[in-house]
């Protein structure tokens, strides 16, 4: 497009974007999901046990989730309870010094949890921890 100037001479406008506002829109936007990506993180909730003896887990090792609706996860990812064996078995090369961790809700009732370390004993798997809480200590010692 071109257009006439006071002193008679034509001149084209000029055809290029300003991208510094899309610069800026898109560095703040930027900044909006890395504040707000491990917000959506979701991770399993499960209310496990407390006891007065807690391990604390220095490896990442595998771990296998009740939760209070007795649905069964291994990592993030839900499984059916009956192939348990068979997930374990894929991912594990060799199951007699692979350790896994059992995460269960303290509501889950105790045949679902026996079920599922069934499910873990018939793997080949021995090395198995539960994970629990620390019992929150009240004043002075007991």
């Amino acid at each position: 497009m071109a257009f006439t100037v006071s002193n008679g001479r034509t001149q084209t406008s000029m055809a290029d974007i300003n991208i510094t506002p899309l610069v800026d829109v898109v560095l703040v936007l930027l900044i909006i999901f890395m504040v707000t990506a491990p917000v959506l993180q979701s991770g399993i909730d499960v209310n496990v046990p407390k006891t007065r003896t807690v391990r604390e887990i220095t490896q990442e090792r595998l771990v296998l989730t009740i939760d209070k609706q007795q649905r069964v996860f291994l990592g993030n990812d839900p499984i059916n309870i009956n192939e348990i064996g068979t997930k374990l078995r894929q991912r594990i090369r060799d199951p007699h010094n692979q350790f896994i961790f059992v995460r269960a809700d303290e509501e889950v009732p105790f045949g679902v949890f026996a079920t599922v370390m069934d499910a873990v004993k018939q793997a080949g798997i021995n090395n198995v921890s539960i994970v629990t809480q620390p019992l929150e200590q009240h004043g002075g010692k007991r």
